[in-house]
């Protein structure tokens, strides 16, 4: 196995035929260029949305401005809806999401370092998995293990849900 995690990653999606699409925040397309630095990508990888603000999120992921109000952007349910979007209008069967805040400050009571994931998968059935984490560091770093652990857990999302479509 190769010791660069995203080229483990490129080789996972091509092995399981999974095309990626990607809805980043707070990690602003560092997932998708992280993929990309790779011969091979545009096999596995569909679209990446770079969504900051809250106004991009909702118009072209359809996250709902109510569950942002009620559960701030730095949320699970907000990661969620962003990776549901995502495959909406996408022939990807699989996405990524991504929120949080960066730092160096806290944000609406969130601590920096924060962030929200969601890994969607779309099949016979959907599923959807999310986990908050926290990272620590400068900004810099923060991004960048951000994006790994989004692109590196989705081999333990993907397997866990084919253990379910088989169960």
């Amino acid at each position: 196995m190769t010791r660069d995690p995203s080229l483990a990653v490129l080789n996972y999606l091509k092995a399981h035929d999974l095309l990626l699409t990607t809805a980043e925040s707070c990690t602003a397309g560092r997932m998708v260029a992280m993929l990309a630095e790779h011969e091979g990508a545009g096999e596995v990888l569909e679209s990446g949305y770079v969504v900051y603000s809250p106004g991009a999120k909702q118009r072209l992921l359809g996250v709902d401005p109510g569950t942002i109000e009620r559960f701030g952007l730095t949320s699970e349910a907000v990661a969620w809806e962003m990776a549901r979007g995502a495959l909406r209008d996408s022939p990807a069967n699989v996405a990524i999401a991504t929120t949080g805040v960066a730092g160096p400050a806290p944000a609406s009571g969130v601590l920096p370092g924060t962030l929200c994931f969601a890994w969607a998968f779309a099949g016979e059935t959907d599923a959807v998995f999310t986990a908050t984490q926290r990272f620590f560091g400068e900004r810099a770093d923060v991004l960048h293990n951000a994006a790994l652990h989004g692109l590196t857990r989705l081999v333990h999302y993907h397997e866990r849900w084919l253990r379910s479509e088989r169960a």
